[in-house]
């Protein structure tokens, strides 16, 4: 993951020992670039930390479901993690929030996807397992390079994965993709 030097959170609530972790610096009040991240034993607990008018980037919650979620996105949050992530996925959701682009766990968008539903029992798939294994992590917000990394292939070979498996589900682009794969339950 790239470096958070110089990225400033702005916490409410529980302490997160990953985001020290990941090398950001805590600070007590907003400024210019800084994250606002909210966190709690819960999503709610998480929420009303934060200061009348305040809308949180990022929410952590210890315990995270569909519902929880939901109230984290309606509140303006643009991630939501649980908080005993691992300092690489607790940087890139921050990284992700700084730049206006939103995170949630794949077990969260699956809920969400399904109105909180169980999503439908996966089916025979027309993928392969690599190109299940690549739609997968695409599900969970990784770039072509970290899903070479997690595969150990190269991106050039991710690339034609993603391009193979789009052909195959008859799709736009990756989050076309990746909704289409869920809603047929494919991953």
């Amino acid at each position: 993951m790239g470096t958070s030097v110089g990225t400033a959170v702005c916490l409410r609530g529980a302490a997160v020992p990953g985001l020290a972790e990941a090398g950001f610096v805590s600070i007590a009040e907003p400024v210019d670039g800084a994250v606002l991240v909210a966190a709690g034993a819960t999503v709610t607990e998480a929420l009303a930390a934060c200061r009348p008018g305040e809308r949180p980037l990022l929410v952590l919650a210890d315990t995270l479901d569909s519902a929880g979620a939901l109230r984290a996105l309606r509140a303006g949050a643009l991630a939501v993690l649980e908080s005993a992530s691992e300092p690489a996925r607790l940087a890139a959701a921050v990284h992700a929030a700084r730049h206006g682009e939103g995170r949630l766990p794949y077990e969260v968008l699956v809920g969400l996807l399904h109105g909180g539903a169980e999503p439908p029992a996966r089916t025979r798939s027309p993928l392969t397992a690599r190109q299940t294994a690549v739609l997968t992590l695409m599900a969970e917000g990784h770039d072509n390079a970290a899903i070479a990394r997690t595969l150990s292939c190269s991106a050039h070979t991710v690339k034609n994965v993603i391009y193979d498996l789009m052909a195959r589900l008859q799709v736009r682009n990756r989050s076309h993709a990746v909704a289409s794969a869920v809603r047929a339950g494919l991953i």
